[in-house]
């Protein structure tokens, strides 16, 4: 991969802080300063910027130095002050039409200055960058950072000066097999700057990460940990719950860890109760806010149980894309809307698929009352024999637990999507299994996985990965692209496993406002008609703890190219990218309607 020449040809100055160091939990709740606005931008398709003629990394004459001419005679061939900008946050495809299918590298430069006192420092924080990025500050290289939909630090407490800071990330959103996701994928590939960028200013030793929540097992034991960073690592630490009137202190060891527990009287976070406790972790050197809730999830036989009660997920799985103007979605305005339409569904459950989506989506979840099952794009058909990839895909895992782990809306993380059995994809994916258990024990386990034909009639969920879920996820779109919606009246679902499953995809498509009979595909009325099908043959399925039509709103997808009808759009949505409700909305309303009034399907 290109890192390697990268980390070889320039100065690392500051440290890699979002590679080695780990994240900095609730960015939101520091001091920060916003860096989003314009930046100027440098289109480099054949990475000039970086390489030489020779195919050689040049970092003397690439775009990260920001040299200057300094005789009428000097040869720079480029120049950021006289280039194009574009909008950070905000995908480059949607902002310059000419960018709409570039996959590529961008230059993007930002000024600023910042003073900052002695014994303070200061890291950048980026939300999300698609795919690789590489950062520069003042022309020195703070790191790089791969997965397009996490967040990602380094500090610039050692380089950044009063005036005159120049902030320069090259970002590339090129394909790869190696990559996660790989190279195939049925979504648009934004590339870009997607989500905030901020400077997070900190006291020398500050409380860089804390998990809080109930014990597993428990409804009234907190438990979890406080982590500091800098000098002072050793100091009393408490963590207090002001309205529950409870408070733990602790002393965090040579490391600056401490384990936190004890006992408190607090109202659980549910749906019809998204009760949250502001949560203060107090050190001798630093103090943190945060919004928190309370509440249990784990499963008995075929139920989950959601605060010890069984519940039923009447849930749509959502893209993170944005309403309206189309694009990816990074703004609280995208995310209410997003979930408000999923409100008025009358779900009490979103699958974020099929990776993480931006923070703002999953604390307005909290605030909201909606569950959340989370994912990695480990999607389709990547290489599972290869360390690298899997690497790549745990380190993803790691980065969104890490940055989701205090949310109570948070009740699934997700393995994978649709991806082909094998014995290279059970070790790779029964590992991360492993690694999400360890990292996270008090959550529930699962992966969209498909279903097979025992026989005519006969749906099977055997697929040996079960063995290691807590969840059973699976898509399956009878009447769609398996025969037509009538065919769901004669099947049944069996299953080995002893487990609630979650349809995690079903539906079909249809252009908002094209009409016709029932029989003509693509029509409001086709789409509404494998619905109502759909719904029949799920109220049959025993084991069956909740829904996730595919999909909420349409989106847009290169490989969907039907003119006049897809116009690369995705048109399963139950909503266009307009914003207009089709049938089948109204169809899978009343559905879910009468399982919130009458209880589920039996």
């Amino acid at each position: 991969m290109r890192m390697v020449g990268v980390m070889a040809v320039l100065m690392v100055a500051g440290g890699a802080w979002g590679q080695s160091g780990g994240p900095i939990q609730n960015v939101a709740g520091r001091k920060t300063v916003s860096l989003n606005g314009s930046w100027q931008t440098i289109v480099d398709p054949f990475l000039t910027g970086y390489y030489d003629y020779r195919w050689q990394p040049d970092a003397e004459h690439g775009f990260g130095a920001n040299r200057k001419p300094q005789s009428k005679s000097e040869l720079v061939e480029y120049d950021y002050d006289r280039s194009a900008h574009l909008q950070v946050p905000g995908d480059w495809n949607m902002q310059r039409p000419e960018l709409l299918f570039y996959e590529g590298a961008i230059w993007y430069k930002r000024d600023f200055d910042y003073k900052l006192e002695p014994g303070r420092r200061l890291f950048v924080h980026f939300g999300a960058a698609n795919y690789h990025a590489t950062v520069l500050l003042n022309g020195k290289l703070l790191g790089e950072h791969v997965g397009g939909f996490t967040p990602f630090s380094f500090e610039i407490t050692a380089l950044v000066r009063e005036k005159g800071n120049f902030l320069i990330a090259m970002v590339e959103n090129q394909r790869r097999m190696e990559g996660v996701p790989t190279v195939n994928t049925d979504w648009w590939n934004y590339g870009g700057l997607t989500r905030d960028v901020q400077l997070v200013e900190e006291p020398e030793t500050f409380v860089q990460d804390y998990s809080i929540q109930l014990e597993k097992g428990s409804r009234n034991r907190v438990s979890g940990w406080v982590r500091l960073n800098g000098t002072r690592l050793g100091q009393k630490v408490t963590v207090e719950i002001p309205e529950a009137g409870a408070a733990f202190a602790v002393t965090t060891d040579e490391r600056g860890y401490a384990k936190v527990a004890g006992e408190a009287q607090l109202t659980l976070w549910s749906p019809e109760n998204p009760k949250l406790y502001e949560v203060v972790v107090e050190a001798e050197t630093d103090r943190v806010r945060d919004s928190i809730g309370f509440r249990t999830i784990e499963t008995s036989g075929g139920n989950i149980l959601l605060n010890g009660k069984p519940i039923f997920l009447r849930g749509i799985t959502m893209h993170a894309e944005a309403p309206y103007r189309t694009g990816r979605a990074w703004s609280e305005d995208d995310a209410r809307t997003l979930l408000g339409w999923a409100k008025e569904l009358h779900a009490n459950f979103v699958r974020l698929a099929h990776y993480p989506h931006d923070e703002r989506m999953v604390r307005l979840a909290d605030r909201m009352g909606l569950l959340v099952w989370a994912e990695i794009p480990v999607y389709w058909t990547i290489q599972f024999g290869n360390p690298q990839t899997y690497a790549n895909a745990e380190n993803q895992l790691l980065e969104m637990i890490a940055r989701d782990k205090n949310r109570a809306s948070v009740i699934l993380w997700s393995m994978a999507n649709e991806t082909p059995l094998g014995e290279a994809r059970l070790s790779f994916l029964s590992r991360l299994v492993e690694r999400a258990r360890r990292e996270d024990p008090t959550r529930l386990i699962t992966a969209a996985l498909q279903a097979h034909y025992a026989d005519e009639t006969t749906e099977m969920m055997d697929d040996p990965l079960g063995q290691f879920l807590d969840v059973l996820g699976c898509n399956e779109y009878v009447g769609w692209y398996d025969g037509p919606p009538e065919k769901a009246d004669r099947i049944q679902w069996k299953t080995p496993y002893d487990k609630p499953l979650v349809m995690s995809e079903f539906g079909g498509g249809a252009l908002q406002g094209y009409h016709g009979d029932e029989l003509t595909i693509f029509t409001e009325e086709f789409q509404s008609r494998v619905y109502q099908h759909q719904i029949g043959m799920l109220k049959r399925i025993p084991f069956l703890r909740g829904t996730s039509p595919w999909v909420l709103m349409d989106f847009r997808s290169p490989k969907r190219t039907l003119p006049g009808i897809q116009d690369y759009f995705n048109r399963k949505g139950l909503i266009s990218e307009r914003g207009q409700k089709k049938a089948a909305f109204f169809v899978m309303q009343q559905f879910y309607e009468s399982v919130e009034k009458e209880g589920p399907p039996r």
